[in-house]
């Protein structure tokens, strides 16, 4: 038993660590790396790049105090410091385990404030059902905006899906089909794992009452708010790189929302920070529209590597901090 758990352990390491690789090693097989200093130290506006650091930090800062209003309901009343660098280490943490950030942020409340890890983990399960209804609305009116200007695309370029499909390269659709699967191997994971759950009653009923906390939530006009302000953080995060380079500086903001929606879909895939998946699907989206191969490739590599760096060093800043955070005996009444 012992050795199966090891196993898996290792599977869930190792697997996606493998995946992301592959598909990396795939797309930068025959890119030039040699020419990065030049584009970092001579091409490169990184104002723009600097500029977008505050909002990357600010999605987490709201998604730390909404995960508070969440738990109020429960009677759970985390300190808005935990809250926050809990989310900050959760990120860091599913750099080395994809989707072990989830866990992460609710061991860390349970830790250093006490809260009911179980409740915890169902808050996190509406955060996430939340998000998922809000993207998914973000790219039906997307789409619903867009579908003018692909059919402008279309109609002056002469192509039409049959067209882009048959340019897709056979390691193209390989690729698309690995991270098809891959997400439904995650899901069955997921359902797996909350099936152990179900066979323990006190846990499941935690996880339920953090998944209804919603329905009693004060202030839920704050709650859209944070929402929104998540959101809106993450894809100004995502555009003000866009001006640093002269290649994509010109895309519109309608682009970008395409090619932002895509890529909060690909980061589905279970791989470090979605890397590998969000890398192709990036790049697939911004040669559609009309970028070079290469300075596609340079975008995608700097962008990830860039906001990865970010996110490791709000991880290595919560865990100090956290350090010097006394744990309370007892959650306040």
């Amino acid at each position: 038993m012992e050795q199966k758990k090891v196993l898996n352990t290792t599977a869930r390491i190792v697997l996606p660590l493998l995946l992301g690789g592959a598909i990396l090693w795939w797309m930068y097989r025959q890119f030039d790396f040699g020419n990065i200093r030049h584009v970092l130290l001579d091409e490169m506006d990184w104002t723009w790049m600097w500029l977008s650091f505050p909002f990357g930090i600010t999605a987490m800062l709201f998604r730390g105090w909404r995960w508070q209003q969440t738990l109020e309901p429960l009677g759970e009343k985390p300190r808005s410091s935990v809250s926050i660098n809990a989310v900050f280490l959760s990120y860091a943490a599913s750099l080395v385990i994809p989707r072990i950030g989830e866990f992460t942020r609710c061991g860390v409340l349970k830790r250093y404030d006490g809260i009911s890890f179980a409740k915890a983990l169902g808050t996190v399960v509406t955060e996430r059902a939340i998000d998922s209804l809000f993207i998914l609305i973000i790219t039906g009116l997307t789409i619903l905006f867009q579908l003018s200007i692909f059919g402008t695309f279309f109609e002056r370029t002469g192509t039409n899906i049959g067209s882009i499909l048959h340019q897709f390269s056979g390691t193209g659709y390989l690729v698309t089909a690995i991270c098809g699967i891959a997400a439904l191997i995650l899901l069955r994971v997921l359902l797996k794992r909350l099936s152990l759950y179900n066979k323990v009653k006190a846990t499941l009923g935690g996880i339920w009452q953090g998944v209804i906390s919603l329905r009693d939530v004060r202030r839920p006009w704050l709650f859209l708010l944070f929402t929104l302000a998540i959101w809106g953080s993450y894809f100004l995060h995502f555009y003000l790189p866009f001006f640093c380079f002269p290649s994509t500086g010109s895309l519109g903001l309608s682009a970008v929302m395409v090619i932002f929606v895509v890529s909060s879909i690909a980061v589905v895939v279970p791989t470090p920070n979605g890397a590998g998946p969000w890398h192709f699907a990036v790049k697939t989206m911004l040669i559609l529209y009309g970028i070079e191969d290469n300075q596609a490739l340079y975008f995608v590599l700097i962008l990830h590597s860039v906001q990865t760096l970010l996110i490791i060093a709000l991880g290595l800043w919560a865990a100090a901090a956290l350090a010097f955070t006394k744990t309370r005996t007892e959650t306040p009444q």
